[in-house]
């Protein structure tokens, strides 16, 4: 009698001792209230790459991989909560990555990036940096590298590289179907029911979602399945439920826009009289005489690759999201290669950019694009630009050459439909956004009667840390004061390269 008692002494004594160790942590000790914790989290110091340090709680919420299957295996969806600092929290703010694959844990992890936010937005609620499914620490999905390779000592059209990539997507189906794992699990639709999963788990009647990029798209789609749950959305760089293929004319207008930047530069403007013109040659003589560079494999294996035009469109869309970090370089690039100067180009193929010659897939990144998809008639039109477009059909590669791929992933037209919502919305967006476009943001919350934009002048998509005018008007419309300002200016990007 007296060993049972005391194994349930000692119990209760490791329970106070673990609750105070965590309210020490905290740095709430001498507060009345000790912090709360929900099921399945722990208190843990995170630590940033620049190794700041903050109190936290990492936790997991448990769902279903598909839950259209009754008998669907389960999954973690895992989080990191940082508390907030007032005593009158309101609801809790959940970050929404990009990508779509984009680990809110890793952003908030970043050195020099967006930790300064999440600290300040704690003064409204909890701020949660999410995993979402088949992301970050949510990710146990194997890579699948297929047996398909577009490496080749011949030229291809687009469409034998469209070929190449959805054999190696039927191929990546197969080797994860005989992983076990249910692809039709990774879509938008699935990631709307985590949350509202992970609102019921922190107890909370309503979040407010803060995403960027793919992650306003997973935002706009809870408007349609939760919308009384919602409190408010602070939306950057906002992707429409029918815009995860971009239309190739609005790239051509944003490059437009790169030429007004330039023509304000008179060095610049001297280099690059015509940014459409040089890209349009550059292209036209890859597609004639395509150039052969040195590339080292995983094994450190060096071999000839033909580098095309194709490559090159590829390699232009990955690099103008931001008008502040690649374009300069990309241009450069471009009048390098009109000069017959392959050196910068083979640089970049010395950093590997080139090096894989198997395709390979994430699962998480490739479904949730192909089951959003795009409608018939945004697809005719996506094709009949990309026949004369600078960039073609590649911005979004491999969409939309993927469309319909894998059988029944498609979600629809239904999701696709404008959303329709009297949720509170802050829209901010980029003028010099390469990736989503202010025009497109704006048609993307045409249905919503409580929005407001602001345009972040001469920023790009990844705008959020751009000015310390962002992070004041989020806390201002988080506050419910009005926005009164609609732009916010920083400094035009200086488009040469300091030798």
């Amino acid at each position: 009698m007296i060993d049972i008692r005391y194994k349930h002494f000692r119990s209760h004594i490791m329970g106070v001792l673990l609750l105070l160790g965590a309210m020490m942590t905290l740095g709430t000790f001498a507060q009345e209230q000790p912090p709360l914790v929900y099921d399945n989290e722990q208190a843990i110091t995170f630590k940033t790459q620049d190794n700041q340090q903050v109190a936290a709680f990492s936790g997991f919420v448990t769902v279903p991989e598909n839950r259209n299957q009754a008998d669907s295996r389960d999954i973690r969806i895992h989080y990191v909560r940082f508390p907030a600092t007032t005593k009158t929290p309101g609801s809790p703010i959940i970050y929404l990555a990009g990508g779509p694959g984009g680990s809110g844990i890793k952003t908030a992890e970043y050195a020099n990036f967006r930790f300064p936010l999440f600290m300040a937005l704690r003064e409204f609620g909890d701020v949660i940096a999410l995993d979402q499914r088949g992301t970050g620490k949510s990710d146990t999905l194997p890579v699948c590298q297929s047996g398909i390779s577009t490496h080749s000592a011949k030229q291809q059209t687009d469409q034998e590289v469209a070929h190449l990539y959805r054999r190696a997507a039927l191929q990546c189906v197969t080797f994860w179907q005989q992983q076990g794992i249910d692809i039709r699990g990774y879509t938008t639709e699935q990631s709307v029911g985590d949350l509202d999963d992970l609102r019921r788990h922190l107890r909370a009647e309503k979040l407010t979602l803060w995403g960027i990029s793919y992650g306003t798209h997973l935002a706009l789609a809870a408007t349609k399945t939760m919308p009384n749950n919602l409190d408010k959305l602070v939306l950057a760089s906002v992707e429409g439920l029918d815009q995860t293929v971009k239309l190739p004319a609005q790239t051509d207008a944003y490059f437009a826009r790169v030429q007004q930047v330039v023509n304000t530069q008179p060095k610049a403007k001297v280099l690059y009289p015509d940014v459409a013109g040089l890209i349009r040659r550059v292209h036209k003589r890859l597609e004639t005489s395509p150039i052969t560079i040195q590339i080292t494999d995983k094994a450190g294996k060096k071999a000839n690759f033909l580098f095309q035009r194709w490559h090159m469109q590829r390699l232009a869309s990955g690099m103008i999201a931001d008008p502040h970090r690649g374009l300069k370089h990309l241009l450069a690039l471009y009048r390098s290669l009109e000069m017959g100067i392959i050196e910068p180009l083979q640089q970049v193929a010395n950093r590997g950019y080139f090096s894989e010659s198997q395709i390979s897939f994430r699962l998480m990144p490739l479904t949730m694009d192909i089951a959003s998809g795009i409608s018939p008639t945004r697809l005719a039109l996506v094709n009949q630009q990309s026949r004369t477009a600078l960039l073609g059909s590649y911005l979004n590669f491999p969409m939309p050459q993927l469309q319909g791929v894998i059988d029944g992933l498609d979600l629809g037209r239904g999701f696709r439909a404008l959303s329709v919502s009297d949720v509170p919305t802050l829209v901010l967006s980029g003028s010099l956004d390469g990736r989503t476009y202010p025009q497109s943001q704006r048609d993307a919350v045409r249905h919503f009667s409580r929005v407001t934009q602001v345009i972040i002048e001469n920023a790009g998509h990844n705008l959020l840390m751009r000015s310390p005018e962002v992070t004041h008007t989020i806390r201002r419309f988080l506050a419910d004061e009005p926005v009164k300002k609609q732009k916010i200016v920083v400094p035009l990007p200086d488009l040469l390269i300091k030798r």
